[in-house]
């Protein structure tokens, strides 16, 4: 099974690096090609999705991601920032349906900025849908008939869209316990009823998950007060981008959270949720716990080797248990001293 490597900039070559290596010790089932990304495929090649790492991408099995992110790059046109690169492989590829697991390794709960007892209810997967909202309706800077400029962002969605996304929040709620939560902000966006509106229908075929919804602004507000009434949440591109980061800090890290990118089909893009983090790239101070759990979902959804993942998934855990711990969880581990201890449980 061929793996795209695509590790980008910043960290993003170090924790893929890691991934590799736990990878390398689970399975030898596996083979690797790597191409630019971002801003190093730019400084490289003049885009940030060359036509060669994107032609990989769409023969791979699936995508092993790292970061992108330059300071560098912050000025050019915006279809040539790094940012450009992981937006247009989602579109590529088709890939609609974001899974973001949240779960408190219990010997995080002092690294939670929640307090211990509430820290260690956390364990919940957000569905984020990632081909629509703002992020891909049209934009623009215009100027106003007052002659001030003004920048537009349209959010849509249609019902199949909407539909689509649904799908995936309900079947991923009837593997866990069985409760989805759709957040929007009905109240006050069209587009929001629309959503609504269509999750209460796709309800109809799912009469054993329990179904609730909520305004987004309560749900951020929820997600630090009682974090354990959440099973599954389904969400939005906009409202799903900040729920999740907001979720790793409630867990721990941003560091600590892996992410699936799946298309109908199960392909997928897995890489952690964490940015680039150019101040500390080349430090070896970066976590690369996430991106080793990306590398687990990896195994389990789009390449059947869900024994595997289990295994890699034990190993985080009980090296956590043992003491691992990075900068970013109170400690003073490098990036390779954490590889380590994963693959010394292996």
């Amino acid at each position: 099974m061929l793996i795209a490597l695509l590790p980008g900039d910043g960290i993003g070559p170090e924790v893929v690096e890691q991934a590799v290596r736990v990878l390398n010790v689970v399975t030898d089932k596996l083979t690797y090609e790597t191409a630019p990304v971002g801003g190093a495929a730019y400084k490289a090649q003049g885009h940030p999705l060359p036509a060669a790492t994107l032609d990989l991408a769409k023969r791979a099995d699936a995508i092993l991601f790292g970061a992108v992110g330059d300071p560098d790059c912050d000025k050019l046109e915006r279809h040539l920032r790094p940012e450009q690169a992981i937006l247009g492989l989602r579109k590529e590829l088709a890939l609609f349906a974001n899974l973001r697991p949240a779960k408190l390794f219990p010997e995080l709960a002092d690294a939670s900025a929640l307090r211990p007892e509430v820290a260690t209810q956390i364990d919940m997967v957000i569905v984020r849908e990632l081909n629509g909202d703002v992020y891909f309706g049209e934009k623009g800077m215009r100027t106003t008939a007052a002659g001030l400029r003004e920048g537009y962002d349209i959010m849509s969605y249609d019902e199949g869209e909407v539909r689509r996304i649904a799908r995936v929040g309900f079947e991923t709620a009837q593997a866990r316990n069985g409760k989805l939560c759709s957040v929007d902000k009905a109240n006050v966006l069209e587009t929001s009823q629309l959503w609504r509106d269509v999750v209460i229908e796709m309800s109809a075929d799912f009469p054993d998950v329990e179904l609730s919804h909520m305004y987004v602004d309560n749900c951020a507000m929820q997600l630090v007060r009682n974090p354990g009434q959440f099973d599954v949440i389904v969400t939005g591109n906009l409202f799903g981008d900040i729920l999740s980061d907001q979720a790793s800090m409630c867990a721990g890290s941003i560091g600590m959270l892996p992410s699936a990118s799946l298309d109908d089909k199960q392909k997928g893009l897995y890489e952690p949720i964490h940015g680039s983090a150019p101040d500390i790239a080349g430090h070896g101070k970066a976590n690369p716990l996430a991106t080793i759990l990306s590398a687990a979902m990896m195994l389990r959804y789009s390449l059947g080797l869900p024994d595997e993942a289990d295994r890699i998934e034990a190993a985080v855990a009980k090296a956590l248990a043992g003491g691992a711990r990075s900068p970013d969880l109170g400690g003073t581990m490098t990036t390779a001293q954490m590889g380590d201890a994963v693959l010394a449980v292996l």
